[in-house]
């Protein structure tokens, strides 16, 4: 195979859309990826499979005069979404739809890995097809099996998320943190059921989740300084069996974020303040748990980003859009916890939204996408890209 035209590129993101994966469960995807990148001129590649992650797949790209390695990340995961597009490509695999653009970030990866392929880097590369973006940490637990080690443990990871709102092709990105942390929070008040026409024998947990729902919208008005911004949104509430019963339990679940990991521990514990004392309040026991494991802000490296900023308003091909942060979470964020880099947007310029059954991004920005990636890879290597 030589270097992949835009139709290429084209055809192989609608063989991906066709066939969706939810995480850890990517086995076609992976098999497919795998076929595509060995018809590539192998001459500068290793390719490597993880046998405790077997979902994932690694590309090395042996440099000419390395002086560094520089990792790019793509997830491969689908959501559990039926989708609605009604486009000749849908979907193929029930309930299971790549409604967050992860096939277009698969298709832009394999354009670049590709043209690396073809035109021998100075630095050595590696490219990360990671499972498990959407739920299970894949990013994760790649990093804690040790699969950044030796020669495969970028310098520097770049990765970018494709953007709805933006034109078609365009390139986004910010200093600092571009998407918010997330942590996940479940909370259970126990009291005493009874019947409804003896409220004085009873405890009810209806009110006191009430009560502690109402309690928490304080917590970001009143708590949290508003030029850094935070949510605590509870998405599920679940007491009671009938109407006359009063309910003696209540389950509430819910979902933090945070522009940094450290307004999500203020938040935590505030959280854990208004529980105690909604507890003390109306004399029940309330249990708080939160997913500490959930995913990291996305913080971009401040000197790698300027860098990237700065190449991507200069060059006369690539449209840079500055934007804001996000407050949805992306696991990128844990490994850029751990390796210095830098995620970008690529705008797709769909009137749905990301996690949506109609998302239809334009496929023009496949093709833009790979061409900017690709000569700010080539400029961050010392390569006059003018």
């Amino acid at each position: 195979m030589t270097q992949l035209t835009t139709d290429d590129l084209i055809g192989i993101r609608r063989h991906l859309h066709e066939h969706p994966e939810l995480a850890m469960h990517e086995v076609t995807t992976h098999q497919y990826l795998l076929t595509i990148i060995q018809q590539f001129k192998q001459d500068y590649l290793e390719i490597r499979e993880l046998p405790d992650l077997p979902t994932a797949l690694l590309v090395y790209v042996r440099g000419s005069q390395p002086k560094r390695t520089i990792g790019y990340r793509t997830d491969i995961d689908a959501l559990p979404v039926t989708e609605e597009t009604g486009l000749p490509f849908a979907s193929q695999n029930p309930g299971v739809m790549h409604a967050c653009g992860h096939d277009i970030h698969m298709t832009v990866a394999l354009g670049v890995l590709n043209w690396f392929s073809e035109h021998q880097p100075e630095d050595n590369l590696v490219f990360f097809f990671q499972p498990a973006e959407e739920s299970e940490n894949g990013g994760k637990v790649a990093y804690e099996q040790g699969v950044f080690k030796g020669k495969w443990r970028p310098d520097e990871f770049y990765g970018l998320h494709d953007n709805p709102n933006l034109p078609a092709g365009a390139i986004g990105c910010r200093m600092g943190t571009l998407f918010a942390g997330t942590t996940e929070v479940n909370v259970d008040l126990i009291g005493k059921s009874g019947h409804a026409a003896y409220p004085q024998d009873a405890n009810d947990m209806v009110v006191a989740a009430a009560e502690f729902i109402g309690q928490v919208q304080t917590i970001v008005s009143r708590s949290v300084n508003p030029i850094e911004g935070g949510v605590i949104t509870f998405g599920k509430l679940d007491a009671g069996t009938i109407r006359n019963v009063i309910a003696g339990k209540a389950r509430i679940e819910g979902t933090i974020r945070g522009l940094t990991q450290k307004m999500i521990e203020h938040i935590v514990d505030r959280l854990k303040q208004v529980a105690n004392g909604v507890a003390t309040s109306y004399d029940a026991k309330v249990d708080i748990e939160f997913n500490q494991g959930g995913y990291l802000p996305v913080e971009n490296n401040d000197e790698l980003t300027k860098r990237f900023i700065d190449f991507a308003k200069q060059d006369p091909q690539t449209q840079f859009v500055e934007t804001q942060p996000a407050m949805t979470g992306e696991d990128f964020g844990y490994l850029l916890s751990k390796i210095p880099g830098t995620m970008f947007w690529l705008g797709v310029d769909s009137s749905s939204p990301l996690h949506s059954a109609t998302l239809n991004p334009k496929e023009s920005a496949i093709g833009k996408g790979v061409n900017s990636i690709v000569r700010f890879l080539r400029f961050r290597q010392g390569e006059s890209v003018s």
